[in-house]
């Protein structure tokens, strides 16, 4: 009876805050053709008991990549804006005269941005040292991470986008290649970066009509396969030039051919294959870099919703001598329990919200951000998430409001989800706010994201 009677009061309350939810946002929402049901909205001012507006709230929904949110800031109470990654080099043998006799090993911990550039820097650093020749392998120590095979097809069977990138204990540049495309005349001419060396580009591009710029990749085929890459379809020459990264081949293949070309560049050379493995007992560390700092890759993270640099991120979370999905799942759970925050429904899987299986509520998220808000490092969180008409997913974003630069705020869309989730600051308040839409029509969202966040400027 009293759980009759719990239910009953919280259908009222549903009510009546689906009538207080601004007209303008129930009006996109109609045009939409979004019900109220399968929306969620929490508004609360920073600090306050109560919010100004909840609708749905306790409701488990799929946030998509506003999930990043928590892992960001799990990270920056767990391990701080200061943390950074290591990946090593290690002699497995004698090294005299420049000459290795035996194999350079590379072990990664997950560094979550390990650029081209970087890459670049340090094996210059390991030429520098006295490295020239190696008369071994080259072998690869991934054995950091604790993962189940990934298979970059199974979330929507596009394996070759950016997104897809599975994580690795030794990621190098997400492994991705960037293809540059240059129209010249009736001619298509394609650039990858980085080099990689014993991989052939493939190009049979055709030129074709332009239907608008915007999807003009539609028409490109590209089909990786072995050691070649070809590029089949039709390229819209009016565009002008484009580029995109994509990801066409497996990570072991990918850091050999770009360390074969650059070590080439750099007057070295490598005699050896590419393997996978661990250094010997007798193995000797000859040179370490480091990352660039947490507070920087959570830049990356939330204002680009960088993917796989979240997912190496919610990895570190549970790394006690190895990472694991359990251990770091375990690891978030402790810290929320720790800082007395109760989400029962909360569902974690990759901590990128790049999930179909992810779950929090939007009361909790909100309630998330109304914590992170009181936290020493909260102008860290708040100026890793994109501003409202300026930079990162934003910046195309409601420019011409009023609203535009008075909010940090993150996004998120899979098919059927488009979330939205920050902060709104206007006349020296500051409001956490939350939306939430799961429905086959979400895409159609926008215009009722659009319309919350002009409400809440607004609010004196």
């Amino acid at each position: 009876m009293k759980r009759y009677l719990f239910l009953l009061a919280l259908c009222f309350a549903v009510g009546a805050d689906a009538a207080s939810l601004p007209a303008t946002v129930k009006q996109s929402l109609k045009q939409a053709g979004i019900p109220l049901s399968a929306v969620a909205v929490e508004v609360r001012e920073v600090g306050a008991r109560k919010p100004l507006l909840s609708l749905n709230a306790e409701q488990s929904m799929n946030p998509a990549s506003t999930m990043k949110l928590l892992t960001t800031y799990a990270a920056l109470d767990i391990l701080g804006p200061a943390y950074t990654w290591k990946t090593e080099a290690w002699i497995d043998g004698e090294l005299k005269d420049g000459v290795l006799q035996g194999n350079l090993v590379l072990k990664g911990y997950g560094d979550p941005k390990f650029t081209i550039e970087q890459f670049w820097l340090w094996l210059a650093e390991l030429r520098a040292r006295g490295l020239r020749e190696i008369r071994g392998d080259l072998v690869l120590d991934r054995s950091y991470f604790e993962l189940p095979p990934h298979d970059p097809a199974a979330f929507d069977n596009d394996p070759v986008r950016a997104y897809n990138v599975g994580p690795d204990a030794l990621l190098l540049n997400f492994n991705t290649l960037r293809l540059r495309y240059l129209p010249d005349g009736d001619r298509m001419n394609v650039i990858t970066e980085p080099p990689l060396d014993g991989i052939r580009l493939d190009n049979r591009l055709t030129p074709q009509p332009a239907r608008g710029c915007d999807g003009w990749d539609d028409g490109v085929v590209v089909q990786p396969g072995g050691d070649s890459v070809v590029l089949q379809g039709g390229y819209p020459g009016e565009c002008g030039e484009r580029e995109h990264n994509l990801s066409v081949m497996p990570h072991t293949r990918y850091i050999e051919a770009v360390f074969r070309a650059l070590w080439k560049e750099l007057g070295g050379t490598l005699h050896g294959k590419q393997r996978e493995g661990i250094a010997s007992a007798k193995a000797q560390l000859y040179s370490t870099h480091r990352s660039e700092p947490l507070s920087s890759v959570i830049r990356d993270i939330n204002k680009f919703s960088n993917n796989v640099m979240a997912r190496q991120l919610f990895l570190t979370l549970g790394a006690n001598g190895g990472a694991s999905i359990e251990r770091s799942t375990q690891a978030v759970s402790g810290w929320l329990s720790m800082r007395q925050l109760d989400f029962p429904e909360l569902v974690l899987e990759n901590g990128a919200g790049l999930s179909r299986k992810e779950r929090i509520s939007a009361a909790h998220l909100a309630q998330l951000l109304q914590h992170a808000a009181a936290h020493p490092l909260s102008a860290e969180l708040q100026s890793s998430l994109p501003i409202l008409g300026v930079d990162g997913s934003m910046k195309k974003r409601m420019k011409e409001s009023r609203a535009a630069s008075h909010a940090h705020l993150k996004t998120g869309t899979l098919e059927g989800v488009k979330t939205i989730a920050g902060y709104v600051r206007s006349q020296g308040r500051e409001w956490v706010v939350v939306l939430f839409i799961n429905h086959p029509r979400a895409k159609h969202g926008q215009a009722a994201q659009d319309a919350l966040i002009e409400w809440v400027y607004e609010q004196r």
